[in-house]
């Protein structure tokens, strides 16, 4: 008879992605958007999904729950319960301290019972990581392309700001779920109306979902770094600059910065922050736009 904490230590014996790493390179191109060059799960839960292809994915496995489990798995309880509760508990500790242990708790449910709904932790940071990608707001249908990108890549970079824990994620799960699925929908939809040659048209994704992903996760951690120490942002950008500006060596870089900065404009760094993202945009517009018209395409 295995014991709970046997069975516990097997399940959860995944190493933890590592929140500094960036994006990954499983199936995704970092952004959520399937390009169907996957191979899985990079964070390895053992032989389970290693040696079973339909466990890549949570959303690939199709078994039903046996009457034993239905019988046995305590009231109240079900998928969708849990994964909110993940959620909350990704937010609030971030990925290195999430558990299964963690999660009972925070359900008031003994750790075994978790299993009668998934089969790893991998499984719930795929379904956690799929729940949050429905707060991406759709484009507007009758919006012309550009504008429909703008609004997409902001309301992904505001995600990826809420819930600094997804971005070690991205790449590192299939990202099929039906969330997930959405987005990568209208991306595609996006990026075909733009008029680019088919060849092109991955790497215009790319350009403009990669450049939000980092843009979103650099932003996400300095959020939550001065939330952290207890300051604003503000705060915390001027006390950073001004134990820069004390070393003698790093003059020559903060007089240029500065220089940009004022050139920049912005009273905040939220201000400026925001100031190099609508610009950043509108260059990737305006590259699409260019090469569209380099190649000869025209708009569907």
């Amino acid at each position: 008879m295995v014991s709970e904490s046997d069975r516990e230590s097997d399940r959860e014996s995944v190493p933890e992605p590592d929140p500094e790493s960036g994006a990954g390179t499983g199936s995704v191109d970092g952004t959520g958007a399937v390009d169907g060059t996957g191979t899985g799960s990079a964070s390895g839960d053992g032989p389970d999904r290693e040696s079973n292809a339909a466990r890549t994915s949570v959303w690939l496995d199709r078994r039903a729950p046996s009457r034993s489990r239905r019988s046995e798995s305590p009231a109240g309880l079900d998928r969708n319960r849990i994964t909110e509760a993940s959620v909350r508990l990704l937010d609030a500790d971030g990925l290195a301290k999430f558990s299964m242990r963690r999660l009972a708790a925070e359900l008031d449910v003994t750790a075994m019972s978790l299993y009668w709904y998934v089969d790893t932790k991998d499984d719930l940071l795929e379904l956690a990581l799929d729940s949050v990608y429905a707060e991406i707001a759709p484009p507007r249908e009758d919006a012309d392309w550009p504008d429909r990108l703008r609004e997409l890549a902001r309301s992904y970079r505001e995600l990826l700001v809420r819930h600094i824990w997804i971005s070690p994620l991205a790449g590192t799960f299939l990202n099929i779920g039906p969330n997930s699925m959405l987005f990568s929908y209208a991306v595609q939809d996006i990026v075909r109306a733009t008029g680019l040659p088919l060849e092109r048209q991955t790497g215009a994704l790319s350009a403009v979902f990669q450049f939000v992903y980092g843009f979103g996760t650099v932003e996400g951690h300095f959020k939550a770094r001065c939330d952290a120490a207890g300051i604003t942002q503000d705060e915390y950008h001027q006390q950073a600059m001004g134990t820069i500006r004390a070393q003698p060596h790093l003059r020559k870089i903060v007089d240029y910065s500065d220089g940009l900065m004022a050139a920049r404009g912005g009273d905040t760094v939220e201000e400026m922050r925001e100031r190099d993202f609508v610009f950043a945009l509108d260059l990737l517009v305006a590259g699409i736009e260019a090469v569209r018209d380099r190649t000869g395409s025209t708009a569907p």
